[in-house]
Formats: structure tokens, sequence, C-alpha cells
């Protein structure tokens, strides 16, 4: 009567056996699954990070250059003003000059 106890204990630790194999497994297919959860929403939140990065520099870089051009434009009407200011400063030194200036005549004897 011992081997038909030991058979059915041997029987009732195999289906023990499979049934804590069966629930690691679950346990592990959970964890696996709720991994990949995670690593999807962190993906996500990572990429939308990383896309609002790019966007803020596109920003500072289309405003940043809409100063330059507006400092650019405002040298060169500046450089424009002083050169008109200087011509016309030597255009009225020559009037000056021209008008003090005693006229030369030739003698017709």
């Amino acid at each position: 009567m011992s081997d038909d106890t030991e058979y059915d204990l041997d029987e009732v630790n195999s289906v023990r056996d499979a049934e804590a194999e069966a629930k690691t497994r679950a346990d592990n297919r959970a964890e696996r699954a709720e991994r990949a959860e995670r690593m999807a929403r962190e993906g996500a939140q990572a990429m939308a990070e990383h896309h609002a990065a790019i966007k803020a520099v596109d920003e500072r870089t289309v405003r940043l250059r809409s100063m330059r051009l507006a400092k650019e434009a405002a040298d060169a009407q500046t450089k424009a003003a002083e050169k008109e200011a200087k011509a016309a400063a030597k255009g009225a030194a020559k009037k000056a000059v021209k008008k003090a200036a005693p006229k030369k005549t030739t003698a017709k004897d």
C-alpha cells in the first residue's frame, strides 16, 4: 500500500508543479505586457518632449532671424543716410568753394 501512496503523492506533486508552472508563466506574461505598455507610454512621452524641443528651437531660430534681418535693414538704412549726408556736405562744400574763388579772367589787349 505504500507504493500506491507514493504514486498518489507523485501525481499530486506533478499536478501542483504544473499548476505552479502555469501560474508562473501567466505572471511572466502579465509582467511582460505591463513592461511593454510602460515602455510604449514612456516612448510616446519622450517623443513628444523631443518634438516640443525641436519646435522651441525652430521658434527661436525664426525670432532671432527676424531680429537679425531687422538690424541689418536698420544698419543699411543708417549707412545710406550717412552716405547721403556725406555726399550732400561734400556737394555743399564744392559749391562754397566755387562761390568763394575769384573767377579767372584773361586779359585781352
